[in-house]
């Protein structure tokens, strides 16, 4: 044989075995790297898609947190609210109980001064007419009249 047939016999088969590739095995490799391709094109969009649903997820996150944050803020100012007012309120009923306490000591005083005035006006009475009755039954004299007016001095 000759080199010449040799490599036109080595130039066939080589032929056949790409005509053969080309029909039966490439066609399945073809279809595995496309399949792989479009999984991962798949996989990549599934990631973006996860990352477009994150960003949304947290932006929601986001508005609840200030909206919870908004309202537990407006709850503590209400609360504060409310307490100062029923601070005022307790301190209104106070001054109110003080001033009704406080007028009534002083009703209460002003009757305990009356009758202390009643009684000592009888009492001056009394003596008055005690002192009186003593000068009158004594004779008239100064000494005696001075003296009977530092006693009634000493029992005022």
């Amino acid at each position: 044989m000759s080199i010449t047939g040799t490599l036109i016999a080595q130039m066939l088969v080589f032929l056949i075995l790409v005509g053969f590739t080309m029909k039966f095995v490439w066609p399945p490799i073809v279809q595995a790297l496309d399949e792989r391709a479009k999984r991962v094109a798949e996989g990549l969009a599934a990631a973006d898609k996860a990352r477009s649903e994150l960003a949304h997820a947290n932006a929601r996150v986001e508005q609840e947190l200030a909206q919870a944050r908004t309202d537990s803020v407006a709850r503590l100012a209400d609360a504060e609210r409310r307490a100062q007012a029923m601070i005022e309120e307790a301190k209104a009923k106070a001054q109110q109980e003080a001033a009704q306490i406080l007028a009534s000591a002083q009703a209460e005083a002003q009757q305990q001064a009356a009758k202390v005035r009643d009684a000592l006006r009888a009492e001056v009475a009394g003596l008055a007419v005690k002192g009186a009755e003593q000068i009158l039954r004594r004779e008239i004299d100064a000494k005696a009249h001075a003296q009977l007016l530092d006693q009634l001095k000493a029992e005022l």
